[in-house]
């Protein structure tokens, strides 16, 4: 697949199955990660890959995120929240490692560089004929959630990225005219 078309092609994937990517895959997408903008070198972003029995934890975290933020929420609600990890057979959460009080490169900007490095790995998926999904939510703010994944007080969880097989339907491409987007200053 040609750049330009991946770049006009990528679409978010909802349903998603397994297999999960293999070694090789993975490794390409991470290399794909590591080439975001990155004022000054900070790598300011690291990648937690979630999978098998991972995904049943990190569905538990959810779910204790839930009941910690609503003290007797329904059960149905609970078991809800334990399920979204379970929609891809890989997860992958990026988090913006932020170095605070570097000179000229302020936390938006590293956690802008951070979700440069997740839409990088949408885009090496697609290109790989795989399927991905990012979603981001509550529970990317949630301290239940960071504390869990060992996320520190000063970085962020940008985005949990859902990775496996194509499955279901293609959704079709919405068209977009670009002149609706673009003010010209002349």
């Amino acid at each position: 697949m040609d750049a330009m078309t991946l770049l006009e092609e990528r679409r978010s994937m909802g349903k998603l199955t397994g297999p999960a990517p293999t070694r090789e895959q993975l490794d390409t997408m991470y290399r794909a990660a590591l080439r975001a903008p990155d004022h000054k070198e900070l790598t300011p972003w690291r990648f937690i890959e979630i999978t098998g029995d991972g995904l049943s934890r990190l569905g538990d975290l959810f779910a204790e995120a839930e009941s910690r933020k609503s003290p007797g929420i329904e059960a149905q609600t609970l078991d809800t929240a334990r399920k979204k990890p379970l929609r891809a057979p890989l997860m992958i959460a990026v988090i913006a490692k932020v170095a605070p009080d570097v000179e000229n490169v302020p936390k938006q900007e590293q956690v802008l560089s951070a979700g440069c490095a997740a839409y990088a790995i949408l885009l090496a998926a697609y290109a790989q004929g795989l399927g991905a999904m990012w979603r981001t939510g509550h529970y990317a703010f949630d301290p239940t959630v960071k504390e869990g994944l060992g996320v520190s007080e000063q970085d962020e969880i940008v985005g949990f990225l859902y990775i496996g097989q194509l499955g279901g339907r293609h959704k079709l491409l919405t068209e977009r005219d670009p002149e609706e987007y673009v003010e010209r200053w002349t």
